[in-house]
């Protein structure tokens, strides 16, 4: 989508539509919205008056002008933003999105819209921006690769212009629409990477695709085949890959890497994402409903990618290092085995109580890898478990964490972006349920915390750095299309993980 920004009067917009905005809970129109009324003779007062449209969160009504010389646009689109005192960040995005999904549905191919909130809704100027851009894009993301025919309906909406009338706040609003449309890209890309099946979205495809952006993105990317795993001791890694004839893929991505000398001294903020690009359950099999989503067991991988493209876009000071380990999780005669012992990469030894419990073998091996960077925090993504579907469905992400700090950063980056994360306490009491009296530990604690105890067996390789897990098994994909997020795979992680970069990197840029 081309994102232009602009200063003017929106009524005097010449484009398929324009856009305003109403409270519900406000009698008086204002601002942008008391123009394109006057200059319509009327028309949105009108509608409000008789009840048709009541400013509700996400309502929209579609009026056609009456004199064209006055107001030249096609059409105009009102958005209700819900009640004022409840207007967050949030409300922004949804009403950006129902009215690209509207557009989208009329065939509008190009339409300029006011900033939702950035006066009336109290809203920062450039927050209010990347909010109206980035539920823009994300709400009319459509994957069609495989499709020989374009479906019906699929008319994109090309062009969005944003008027800002005052020039004085041009300079926020053109500095939020550009976050708002990288940070989207970067969504659009993890869900790509998603909704691609399992025999495109090999870890060969994903190591492709990571080595395209750092090419593309001044990012640094170095990519482990298996002899290289094999030589550092990823046996964790390894076992999981054994069953399945795509070799295991090792991606690590940096971002402002320090030159020379001073990168044995820095600290970077660490990301790991769960690269299971397919998972059967191994020997400890899946049953066969609903397997094809297991495609998804990939989406901490792509959000990790996702998000180092935005920051790289982005252009923040902080270096920033992505892990992933890429592997199938498939069963055949060289599969690993309920019974197994693998050794990982630290030296620490797993049973195999449940091969379908891959993700957090994989996961220890790129915790180990880690510590090589003397990071200054850790946050890991996966699919983790569906022990956290039951915990906590798909409205949160499940967040364990060994530092007060980091999970605050998390809770609050979360509360900004919408992506709620929600924490789950790591007591002892849960450590003990993975022990084993043959290894170190062992794969699986049962089903009781089942979520908590796949946890703690990451703890085990976290080092000292701070370190924070994120559950997204409950929503990593959806089944349905709502909001700015579609059916298929939402991209969760990647503005999450971006807005802590931000944060982070705005306080090492105070420093």
């Amino acid at each position: 989508m081309n994102i232009t920004v602009r200063h003017g009067e929106v009524q005097k917009a010449r484009d398929e539509a324009i856009v305003v905005n109403l409270f519900e809970d406000v009698d008086t129109l204002s601002g942008a919205t008391a123009a394109v009324d006057k200059a319509s003779g009327g028309q949105i007062r009108r509608v409000r008056d008789t009840g048709d449209f009541t400013g509700a969160l996400g309502q929209t009504i579609v009026l056609y002008p009456e004199d064209r010389r006055r107001v030249t646009a096609q059409r105009i689109v009102v958005v209700g933003l819900g009640r004022r005192g409840n207007f967050d960040l949030e409300s922004a995005r949804r009403a950006s999105a129902a009215v690209a999904r509207r557009l989208q549905l009329l065939g509008v191919e190009q339409v300029s819209s006011i900033v939702h909130g950035a006066s009336a809704g109290d809203l920062a100027t450039d927050a209010a921006a990347q909010a109206l851009v980035e539920a823009a894009i994300l709400a009319t993301y459509r994957f069609d690769h495989y499709m020989s025919k374009a479906p019906k309906g699929s008319t994109a909406l090309k062009k969005l212009t944003i008027v800002e009338a005052d020039s004085k706040r041009l300079t926020a609003v053109r500095r939020g629409a550009k976050a708002g449309q990288q940070i989207a890209a970067g969504v659009c890309l993890a869900r790509d990477l998603c909704n691609h099946p399992g025999n495109t979205a090999t870890p060969t495809y994903l190591a492709q695709q990571a080595r395209r952006i750092s090419r593309n993105n001044s990012l640094t990317c170095k990519i482990l085949d298996e002899p290289a795993m094999r030589k550092l001791g990823m046996g964790a890694l390894l076992g999981v890959s054994a069953g399945s004839a795509q070799p295991a893929r090792f991606i690590i991505l940096e971002h402002n890497r320090p030159p020379g000398k001073k990168a044995s001294t820095s600290k970077p903020l660490l990301f790991v994402g769960k690269g299971v690009t397919f998972d059967s359950g191994g020997i400890s099999i899946k049953g066969s409903a609903k397997m094809g989503d297991m495609k998804f067991d990939m989406s901490g991988a792509a959000a990790v990618i996702g998000a180092m493209q935005a920051v790289a876009a982005l252009g923040l000071k902080q270096h920033i290092v992505g892990l992933v380990p890429a592997t199938e999780n498939l069963l055949d005669g060289k599969a690993y085995k309920p019974g197994d012992i693998l050794r990982s990469m630290s030296g620490k030894t797993i049973e195999i109580d449940n091969t379908d419990a891959e993700g957090r073998l994989i996961l220890a091996d790129a915790l180990t890898y880690a510590q090589r960077f003397k990071p200054a925090a850790i946050v890991d993504l996966a699919t983790l478990t569906g022990a956290c579907v039951v915990a906590l469905g798909s409205h949160a992400t499940g967040l364990v964490a060994t530092d007060d700090h980091l999970a605050q950063r998390l809770q609050t980056a979360g509360d900004t972006t919408g992506e709620r994360v929600w924490r789950l306490p790591l007591w002892d009491e849960y450590k003990q349920q993975i022990r084993s009296s043959v290894a170190d530990m062992k794969n699986s604690g049962g089903r009781e915390g089942g979520a908590i105890t796949a946890a703690a067996l990451l703890a085990e390789f976290a080092g000292d750095a701070p370190w924070a897990h994120l559950d997204i098994a409950g929503t990593a994909w959806s089944q349905r299309s709502q909001h700015y997020t579609p059916r298929g795979g939402v991209g969760i992680g990647v503005r999450l993980l971006v807005e802590l970069a931000r944060n982070w990197s705005a306080r090492a840029g105070r420093s």
